[in-house]
């Protein structure tokens, strides 16, 4: 179950970052909105997942899956650039983040 904790609070991460970005600057109320609720609520569940996981785990594996999903998302929605550099350090990440749930 804390793995399953962790997996949401990441994906919340990619919400209020992604939110943040559409605030152009804390302007929009309703991005801003969406980034504030985002951001309590993935943080809430990170700390629940770290009453059962490591804190160097639990916070690597939420960072990552908030790095990896934002990146997928700005080339999705804003056009953001795709290279072998960008979707090399992608994969880099996600090997860390497995690296991390097998090591645990």
């Amino acid at each position: 179950m804390p793995w399953l904790t962790l997996l949401v609070a990441g994906l919340l991460e990619i919400v209020w970052a992604t939110a943040m970005k559409q605030s152009d600057g804390f302007t929009k109320l309703w991005p801003t909105t969406i980034m504030v609720v985002g951001m309590i609520g993935s943080f809430w569940l990170l700390a629940i997942a770290m009453r059962a996981l490591p804190l160097g785990t639990a916070y690597m594996v939420w960072t990552g899956i908030g790095a990896v999903g934002s990146f997928i998302l700005g080339v999705i929605l804003f056009g953001e650039p795709v290279t072998a550099a960008r979707l090399g350090a992608a994969g880099l990440i996600v090997a860390g983040i497995l690296a991390m749930k097998l090591a645990s």
